[in-house]
C-alpha cells in the first residue's frame, strides 16, 4: 500500500513536469560490479567476516563444551563448585555476545571496515553521476538496482555505462 502511494506521488510529480524535466537512471549494482576495486573490497569484507564468524563460533563452541562438561559432572560437584562453573559459563556467554556485537553490531568492526573500503567507491560513483546529470540537464537520476520502484525503464536513458566510462572503467 505504501509503495502504491509513493508510486502515485511520483507519477503525479512526473506528469506535472514531464515536458520540463529530463530523467535518467543508473544501475549502481551493475556499476559497482564493474569496478575492480569494489570487487576486491567485497572479497576483503567477506574474508574479514568469515574470520570474525570463526572467532565467535569458536567461543560459542567452547561455551557449549563447558556446559556439556558441567551437565556431565553436575551430580559430583558441590554447590559452591556448581555455582562457580555456572558463573564461568555465563561470563563466557557475555564475552561471546560482546565480541559478536563488537564485530557485527551497528557500529561494529565489520561496519567500520565496510565504510572504510566501500564508501570511497560509492562517493566516486555518486560524484560521476552528479557530474553527468549536471552536464546533460537531468533533473532526476533514478537507481534501478535499489528495488522495484519503477515499472518500466527505457534502456535509452540508462547512463550506467557512461558513469563507468567517466570513472575510467570502460572505453
Amino acid at each position: 500500500m505504501k509503495r502504491k502511494g509513493i508510486f502515485i506521488l511520483l507519477l503525479a510529480l512526473t506528469t506535472v513536469s514531464i515536458f520540463a524535466q529530463k530523467y535518467a537512471f543508473v544501475d549502481t549494482e551493475y556499476i559497482l560490479n564493474n569496478i575492480p576495486s569494489y570487487k576486491a573490497a567485497e572479497e576483503e569484507l567477506d574474508r574479514v567476516s568469515v574470520q570474525y564468524e570463526n572467532e565467535v563460533k569458536a567461543l560459542y563452541d567452547e561455551i557449549d563444551k563447558l556446559y556439556r562438561d558441567y551437565q556431565a559432572e553436575k551430580v559430583l560437584l558441590t554447590e559452591e563448585m556448581k555455582s562457580k562453573r555456572e558463573e564461568e559459563i555465563i561470563n563466557n556467554e557475555r564475552e561471546a555476545k560482546k565480541l559478536q556485537n563488537d564485530y557485527f553490531g551497528q557500529e561494529g568492526l565489520l561496519f567500520k571496515k565496510r565504510e572504510e573500503l566501500i564508501k570511497p567507491i560509492q562517493d566516486e560513483v555518486y560524484t560521476a553521476v552528479k557530474e553527468i546529470a549536471n552536464e546533460n540537464g537531468y533533473a532526476v537520476v533514478f537507481d534501478s538496482s535499489s528495488g522495484p520502484s519503477m515499472f518500466y525503464t527505457n534502456p535509452r536513458y540508462d547512463i550506467s555505462d557512461e558513469v563507468l566510462q567517466r570513472l575510467g572503467y570502460k572505453d
